[in-house]
């Protein structure tokens, strides 16, 4: 498993060996087959959101259970199952979880797609369905929308029937985040890009803005978002946010701005399983795509950190165990 004795940069992750006992009273067993990377772990990782150490790493994996505790009811071994919010830890090969915190796996759907989606397709299932519904005929800007999260927001919207535009960190990943769904597709590092966005609607402003970028774009989603409309900033790719003040909402139209998360979403297993077969659903639809940008061995868990810092992988990265 992976173990952290201290926050900083990729090569503080290390690989320790830890005997797993059996599973207790609610819990199941799993032999992982695949763990999903969000960029929460960076964070989490470099003491962005800092974590009590020593401390594993990773929210989400795929895998088979081999073990059912006592007083488990719907699962049983064999089972292909999922989970996301059972607590740091899953970059590791077999772990204890709580029945209460898995769902299964579909027919249809691999472990592998299961791992690179599920996380990023829960919090643009809370994103377009919750923080603001998406409807036909809305304008919805995504930034980073050729990276993993993105990607899904842009198909979806789309696939509700939005205006998409996406924004990209260089003209690289313009074909990638087009192939996700967007209508347009602008450059953010570029100074003007404000502008594009207006150009690419017919200078229509955004009914919401997904800003998962933050401290190089915050500033310029409040320009771009309609009158009442909704910033949702769910992410600090490039860093935190810049303060404002809270008069800028009003000027800039009487905006609505939120920090959502997906764990507040999913924070009870009813929770959890509706939302799991709206994401389920909406990939057997084609609403949601998955794109596998890259796979590493679970032991090269630094050198899938240090690609997506460098943001080398478009598309979800895995690592497998």
């Amino acid at each position: 498993m992976v173990s952290l004795a201290k926050h900083g940069g990729a090569e503080v992750i290390e690989l320790i060996d830890k005997e797993l006992p059996a599973p207790a009273a609610g819990e199941v067993q799993i032999c992982q087959t695949a763990v999903g990377f969000n960029f929460i772990d960076i964070y989490q990782r470099s003491g962005m959101y800092p974590l009590e150490l020593p401390t594993g790493l990773g929210h989400e994996a795929a895998g088979v259970v081999e073990v059912v505790g006592q007083g488990v009811n719907g699962f049983k071994v064999g089972d292909r199952v999922m989970y996301i919010n059972a607590g740091i830890g899953a970059y590791t090969s077999r772990r204890n979880v709580s029945a209460e915190k898995l769902v299964h796996i579909p027919e249809g759907v691999s472990d592998e797609v299961a791992a690179a989606v599920f996380f990023k397709a829960m919090t643009a299932q809370y994103l377009v369905k919750k923080t603001y519904k998406v409807k036909a005929g809305d304008v919805v800007l995504v930034h980073a929308a050729a990276g993993g999260v993105g990607q899904i927001l842009a198909g979806w919207a789309k696939a509700l029937g939005a205006f998409v535009v996406g924004t990209v960190g260089s003209e690289a990943k313009f074909a990638a985040a087009k192939a996700a769904g967007c209508d347009a597709v602008v450059d953010y590092s570029k100074p003007n890009w404000v502008e594009e966005v207006l150009k690419a609607t017919g200078g229509r402003k955004a009914n919401v803005v997904y800003d998962s970028v933050a401290k190089t774009t915050f500033l310029g989603s409040l320009d771009c978002a309609a009158p009442f409309g909704t910033v949702a900033l769910f992410g600090a790719a490039s860093g935190p946010a810049p303060d404002i003040n809270p008069e800028i909402l009003n000027k800039k139209g009487c905006l609505f701005l939120t920090r959502p998360s997906v764990f507040p979403h999913n924070a009870t297993a009813a929770l959890l399983q509706e939302n799991a077969k709206d994401v389920f659903d909406a990939i057997k639809s084609g609403a949601v795509k998955v794109q596998i940008g890259a796979k590493f061995p679970l032991e090269q868990a630094a050198d899938a950190h240090r690609a997506a810092e460098a943001r080398k992988v478009s598309g979800a990265i895995i690592m497998i165990p």
